[in-house]
């Protein structure tokens, strides 16, 4: 039996679409660059642009875990002899492009290369809830079941029974 290997003839591409609003930005960057690559796919080959197309709305709304929002930090260099530059990703988010923290986030988990770029080019990134792609009639992909409930499971010594307190001897 030889391995399967798809060629252009054979590739399906689909529309999805995935509203960020309150979906932590990892966990939604790893399905879309999965999704981008066509590795959810069985048809999948590593040298073809297989995979779908991706619009991410409500991108502003994005949520990170933990105090990711004053700590993370993008920098970028001017090509200017001391021309490093920095932005949190809280700056951006309420900033004129808040759509670039995902495209950032998808783009560093996509191989760089030619064919990186071509898949990258099938993420469409709107920071408000309107897109102009309804024509394309994408499924809509909810994210949320993936956020992990971030409640706190510590259990302090006021919930442990007295009979199980450890005795002060």
């Amino acid at each position: 039996m030889k391995t399967y290997s798809a060629t252009p003839a054979d590739i399906e591409k689909k529309w999805i679409l995935i509203d960020a609003e309150g979906v932590v930005l990892g966990r939604m960057a790893t399905f879309i660059a999965n999704r981008l690559r066509g590795k959810h796919k069985a048809s999948f080959t590593p040298h073809m642009d297989d995979g779908d197309y991706v619009i991410v709305i409500n991108a502003e709304k994005v949520a990170m875990t933990g105090d990711k929002k004053q700590d993370k930090i993008y920098y970028w260099h001017t090509g200017h002899p001391g021309g490093i530059k920095q932005r949190t990703a809280r700056e951006i988010l309420e900033g004129k492009f808040p759509e670039r923290v995902v495209q950032k986030a998808v783009e560093r988990m996509i191989p760089s290369g030619p064919l990186g770029r071509q898949q990258f080019k099938n993420l469409r990134v709107y920071a408000g809830s309107e897109h102009p792609h309804a024509g394309a009639q994408p499924e809509v992909i909810d994210l949320k079941p993936l956020n992990r409930d971030r409640k706190s499971t510590r259990l302090n010594s006021s919930h442990i029974p007295l009979s199980r307190m450890p005795s002060s001897a």
